[in-house]
This record gives structure tokens, sequence and C-alpha cells, in this order.
């Protein structure tokens, strides 16, 4: 007979049988985190039947792929001899979901050596360390939160973190304006509300009064409704509260979202049938605990808002700053064009900042149907560089009215950056005598003539663009790469050189235009970068594969071609030209006044057969007249200096009035004609001697003076063009009433849609451009 407090000896049990009774899961794990060991209560836990996970990795418990890292930090913590706890969240094989709680020490061997891991683990909230593991809830909750700043991510991740752990169904209502929205609707296993019973994301909801919710924000506290059968509540319709007693609600806690005083919303959840709990009723702890979990989650919203509001005002700078979404209409050429701002910069671990940068394009109109293309790239992102962005586009656009070759619009513009932000010492910082040097500019300028098929461009340090030509995707080959613009600051020696270089493109070419964002810094999936040589082989690849579709498809292949987030903004131009010939007239005329009627009649012959309506064809053909005029009277006219040319001579006898002949007569030139006039009695007149002399000196007749006019047709426009070697450009006179002559280009102007002169390698050339069909 044993005596009292003597343990019985058959109070001696296996520990398997110990092990089999305790409702805690007790797992073992050998030195590599490989389970040899997995009680009855961790089969139920996790959700795997007999020895299925007995051999493999600690993961193949179901530990959710965020908590990944954490897992591998409990195993190098505890093989070190460490303890360690925490809350994971496990995907059954069933697809549901639970959060457990985890203990972890070291298994040891008898001589001391750590053999392996055990693990005890339970259910989160439902143990006696209630309280514990509900901080931990608020703790999983926070760290949640300060992953984002988009609203949209952040409200999901709270959404995500409270169902199903916590609650069976959640409601997260915003205020946009004076109007409540729904924002989140999320509920346990997947299931969805039916249409038209509770409210759907984005759709208004209007709490009647004596609901919950309107209560907790009517009292700016949380409310409480323990047990949903013994209280009836207003619902906002009969459909919504038909739904609530089908699903079988249990248990609702309401907090209002409050922040530095404003009410911003309500979060609700609610147990309901659609999990079996033990206990499917909320209580006053878990009500101060959604108290407590509001506030921090009103914060991370209010910091959203604030985030998504700055972000909206400057990407909205940025874009007004940048071409419409819609290229315009041009003749002969197809474009489509694509700007997208980089994620924030949070999600790239460079701290919190709007993500808008200088990338910048354009599409210009220039003369006689000539466009204007550029793409370029403001070093640096943030309010500086956008700024600078809107600066260049604005003076480049100017530049270009000029019609100067791409070269010389590279030249003053870099001219323009290095003058733009002038050096000055800064006044912020420790350091004062740092400098704010010029922003330094990458860009390409490009002038398309798409009835010769003409591109000539100049490079300022930019990617050369992509080339497709028959379905073949190489590059545009750039002579020189060119400095960037702002390289040579104040101060410096030396001069950047900008080439001047052309290329004829085919029928149906492409020119696929990008910013270095598209093939910098792109993420691979194990945390390292592609280079830009593999990213640029994947846009290539994928414009390859689309190649012969639309300027949309290539613009959409290019930004998707490389995976992960951009690092930088990203602007992309493709550009097709037309594959039909566009109808242009050419004729060479001299520059007589009888060649003026020849004139209107090629125009009114090309204009008939163009289908022109007769009245509009008229109103061309005197502006013709006009503008051949203007040529013809400035051509015969062209002033010249004149010269003299003294030729020796003997002295001979005296003359009449003892005066000595010995000084010759001057050589002179005909400023009209150009040539020589040696007879000083003669009054001036040309005259046949004059003519021999000139032969004698070897001087030949001037050539007859030419000029050129060219027709074109557009789509919805027609250009007439004039070209001439008078270097000096036409301007408008104010002619006085009694003037015979200065109104043809003010009728011009008048009259045209638009006007202008450009010089040319050889002279000028004079165009207007009137409607093909006026409405």
């Amino acid at each position: 007979m044993n005596h009292w407090g003597e343990a019985p000896d058959e109070a001696h049990l296996p520990p398997e049988t110990v092990l089999a009774q305790m409702e805690m899961a007790v797992i073992v794990c050998d030195r590599f985190s490989n389970i040899i060991y997995g009680n009855a209560f961790s089969r139920q836990l996790f959700g795997f039947g007999g020895d299925a996970i007995i051999g493999h990795s600690i993961l193949s418990l179901g530990i959710a792929e965020e908590d990944h890292e954490q897992a591998t930090e409990l195993a190098k913590h505890v093989l070190k001899g460490g303890v360690w706890e925490g809350t994971f969240c496990n995907l059954r094989a069933d697809g549901t979901t639970v959060y457990t709680r985890a203990h972890a020490v070291p298994l040891r061997h008898p001589s001391g050596a750590v053999d392996g891991v055990v693990i005890f683990a339970r259910e989160a909230l439902r143990s006696n360390q209630r309280e514990q593991d509900r901080y931990g809830l608020m703790e999983r909750i926070g760290e949640r939160l300060a992953g984002s700043l988009e609203l949209e991510s952040t409200l999901r991740r709270v959404a995500d973190t409270l169902v199903p752990q916590f609650a069976d169904h959640c409601f997260i209502d915003l205020y946009s304006g004076d109007r409540l929205y729904r924002k989140v609707s999320r509920h346990a296993g997947g299931w969805e509300p039916p249409p038209g019973t509770w409210a759907e994301v984005g759709e208004p909801v209007s709490y009647p009064p004596g609901h919950f919710s309107a209560k907790a924000m009517d009292r700016r506290d949380a409310v409480l409704v323990e047990d949903m059968i013994q209280h009836r509540f207003t619902a906002p319709s009969e459909s919504s509260q038909r739904l609530g007693h089908e699903m079988g609600i249990t248990s609702v806690i309401s907090a209002p979202l409050l922040v530095r005083g404003e009410l911003l919303g309500v979060m609700s959840l609610a147990l309901s049938n659609l999990s079996k709990r033990p206990d499917p009723h909320y209580d006053g702890f878990d009500r101060d605990l959604l108290g407590a979990i509001a506030s921090r989650v009103a914060l991370a919203v209010d910091n959203a808002l604030l985030f998504e509001e700055e972000r909206d005002t400057a990407l909205a700078f940025q874009k007004h700053l940048l071409p419409g979404d819609r290229p315009p209409p041009l003749d002969g050429l197809q474009i489509a064009w694509r700007y997208e701002p980089a994620r924030p910069l949070e999600s790239h671990g460079h701290g919190i900042q709007t993500q808008v940068g200088g990338d910048w394009y354009d599409v210009i109109p220039l003369s006689a149907g000539r466009v204007g293309l550029v793409i370029g790239d403001v070093e640096g992102r943030g309010a500086r560089a956008a700024a600078v962005m809107g600066q260049l586009r604005a003076a480049l656009r100017a530049f270009a009215q000029d019609d100067k070759p791409p070269a010389d619009i590279l030249r003053k513009l870099d001219e323009w950056v290095r003058t733009m932000t002038r050096p000055e010492r800064m006044r912020s910082g420790w350091n004062s005598d740092d400098l704010v040097r010029p922003p330094l500019v990458s860009c390409t300028y490009f002038v398309y003539d798409a009835w010769s098929r003409v591109l000539e461009f100049a490079n300022a340090g930019h990617d050369p663009p992509l080339l497709i030509v028959d379905g073949e995707v190489g590059e545009l080959d750039f002579e020189s790469e060119g400095g960037m613009l702002g390289l040579r600051a104040p101060g410096m020696g030396g001069e950047l050189l900008f080439n001047e270089e052309s290329a004829e493109l085919k029928p149906g070419s492409t020119l696929v235009l990008y910013t270095d964002g598209l093939i910098d810094r792109r993420s691979k999936d194990d945390g390292d970068y592609h280079t830009r040589e593999e990213a640029r082989e994947m846009v290539r690849a994928a414009v390859a594969g689309v190649a012969r579709g639309g300027v949309e498809a290539i613009a959409n292949a290019a930004y998707d071609a490389v995976p992960g987030d951009i690092a930088d903004d990203v602007a992309i131009v493709v550009i097709r030209t037309a594959a039909e010939e566009l109808a242009v007239e050419e004729r060479t005329f001299t520059a007589e006044p009888i060649m003026v009627s020849e004139a209107r009649r090629m125009a009114s012959d090309a204009f008939a057969t163009w289908g022109m309506p007769e009245e509009q064809a008229e109103l061309a053909c005197l502006l013709v007249s006009e503008v051949v005029t203007n040529v013809v009277l400035h051509a015969t006219a062209t002033p010249s200096p004149r010269r003299e040319l003294v030729v020796p001579v003997p002295a001979g006898p005296p003359g009449r009035g003892g005066e000595p002949l010995g000084a010759p007569p001057p050589v002179q030139f005909n400023t009209d004609f150009g040539a020589l006039d040696t007879d000083p009695f003669d009054g001036g007149a040309f005259d046949e001697d004059d003519w021999n002399l000139g032969a004698d000196l070897g001087r030949r007749e001037p050539p007859t003076k030419e000029f050129r006019l060219r027709l074109r047709r557009g789509a919805d426009a027609i250009w007439v063009e004039v070209f001439d070697s008078d270097m000096r450009l036409p301007r408008i006179r104010s002619a006085g009433e009694t003037d015979e002559g200065g109104r043809g280009l003010y009728l011009v102007d008048q009259l045209a849609t638009r006007w202008g002169a450009r010089p040319t390698s050889d002279g000028k050339a004079v165009w207007f451009e009137l409607p093909l069909n006026p409405a």
C-alpha cells in the first residue's frame, strides 16, 4: 500500500499517450527544419491527415508566403539555443486559414548539443493566453499597415488580417464628401453576398438612425452587439436585413475611424455561421481591441489619403505638361504613346516620395506637314525634374517653329539648359559651399517629312530607338551618341557637338522611342535586377512578337515586356510611316512675271485633281499668285553692294580745260544686273561696249533666277511652298491707302490657316496651309 504523497506504480504513462491527449500541437523538427514528429492535435490544427508531413519541411504546415521569412528566422534562432515566440498564418488543405501562436524551444541531445526544434502551437485567440494573442493581432495589424501608403492596398491588408482570424465579415466605409462609400467587403471562405443585398465595393452606403454603425459614428466610440438574436436593428434595406438573418449573424462590433477629431468612416466586424467557432460572440475585450485597431487603421487611411492627394496633384501637374492622351492626326504617320509614373518610392526602399519624374515626349506640327518628334529624360525625379521637363518642352516647341535643322535646335536647347538654372549657393544644410548645377537632360529630336519619307535627327545622349522594317526588329543607327544637354557647365572649356543625321524610312516602317525607365533597374523574382542589355533584349523580343500589329499593340507590348515594378517613370512613343505615297506636285519656274500665271495654272489643275471645292480652290490660287508674285518681284530686284574696279591706263593728253586725263574711268557693277558699266559719257546706261569690256575681263552674264513651287495634299489640308535663292525672309508691311503694293502677305495672313517662312540651305521657303474641305 502506498502512503499519501507517493506515486502509484501504474502512474508511469508512455510519452505518446500524454502527447496524444494534449490540446496543443507538438511538432518536432531536425536541424534541417524537416518534421520528424507531429502529435494528433497538430493534425487537427494544421489540417493534414496521418503522417503526410513527416520528412517534409516545416513550410509544409501551410505557412503563408508572407511568413516564410519569419519561419526561417525561427529555425536560425532556436538552433543557436534561443527561444522564439510568434504568430503564423497557416493555410489548411481544405482551403481555410488559421492563425497559430507558436512557441519554439531547442531540442537537445544528452550531451547538450542542439539536435533540432520543438514547436508548441495553438490557435490564436482560442487559448488561455487570449489577451496576449490579441495584442499579437494588434502587432500584426501594425506591421501590415506600415507596408503600404496606397489606400486600396492598406485597406485590403487590414481585411486580410482580420478575416477569418477575428471575423467572418469585414466592412470598411469611408466618406467622400458628405456620403459614405463601401471600400472593403471581405468575407470568410471567399463567400460573396448576392447582388442587391449588402452594398458592394464602390457603392454608397446609408445607415438608418439606430443602426449600430450609425451609433458608432454618432458616439465616436466602438459599439458592441454581443448577441444579435436579442437585439433588432433597422437595416439599410429589407434585402440586407433578410440576408443577415439567413447568414446567422451572431455578434457585431462597429468602430468609427477617427483621426485628429475628423470622422473618416466606420469599420464593422461580424461573426456568422460561415465558420465554426467555440464561441461565436464578441465581448467587451473584443470591442476595446477593435477600437484600438480602428485608431491605427484611421491613421493609416489618413496618411494614404494625404499621400494619394499629393501624388494625384503631382501626376496631374506632370501630365498637363505632357501632350494629351491621344496623339493628334498627322498625315503619313500613325502614333501611339504611353506615359506611366513609377510606383511610390517606399516600395523600393528609397523613402516615401511622390514618384514623378522628368521623362518627356512631344509631337510638334511644323511647316508644310512636316512633324517634329522628341523624346527625352531629365536627370532625377520629383517636382524639380518635372518642372524642368515642362520648361524644356515649352522651349523646344518654341525653338522648333524656326524650322532649323535638328542639330541646330539641340545646340540652342543646350545653351538654354545651361543658363536655365544658374549655379547658386544652397541655403539649406550644413555645407553652404555646395553649388546647384544645371540639370542633365538626354533627348533625341527628329524631323520627319512624310512626303519624301526622310527622317532627320540629332541625338543628345539618349538611347537609340527600335526600328521595325518588314517585321524585323533592329535599332536606328546613330553615328554619334552626342553629349547630354547641360553637360558642359558654365566655365568649362570645349564644345559639345550635335551631329546632323538622316535616314529614309521605308513605307510601313515603325520606330519605338522610349526612355531608360523601361530598361533600368527592372527587378527579378530573386530580388536582383536585369541588366540594361537583358531588359533591352526582352523589349525587342516582345516588340518582335507584335511587329505586324498596330501601334497601340506595339506600345503595350513594349511596356509589358520586362516584368516587375518600374523604378523610374517610363515614356514610350511608337511611330509608323504610311504604306501609301502622299500626293505632291512640284515644278521649277524662271523668276519672270509671266510665270505667275503658269504657276497659278499648275496649282489650279492640282487642286481640281485633289477634289478641292471650287470656291476654296479659287482662294488657294489667289494666295499662290500673291506668294509667287512676291518672290518674282524680289528675285528680279535683289540688291547687291556697288563695287568699283580701277583699271590703270597711261596718262593721255590734257583735256579741254587743261586738266589731265590720267584718271581712268571707274569700272562699275550695275546693282540690278551685276553687269559692268565703263562708259563715263553715256549717262550710266549699259550698252554693248560695256558687255564687251565685261567679256574681256572674264565676266559672264549672271544666270536667270528661278523659283520652285511645291504643292502637298494631306487628309484634311493642302500646303503650298515656294522656294527661291533669296536669303531675305518676308514680313508683312503696313500698306498706306494710296500704296499700290504691300498687301499680298497681309492677304495670306488673313485667309490662310497658317503661313510662314523658313531658311533653307540655298535660300528660303515661303509656305501656307489651307483646309482641304472647310466646314
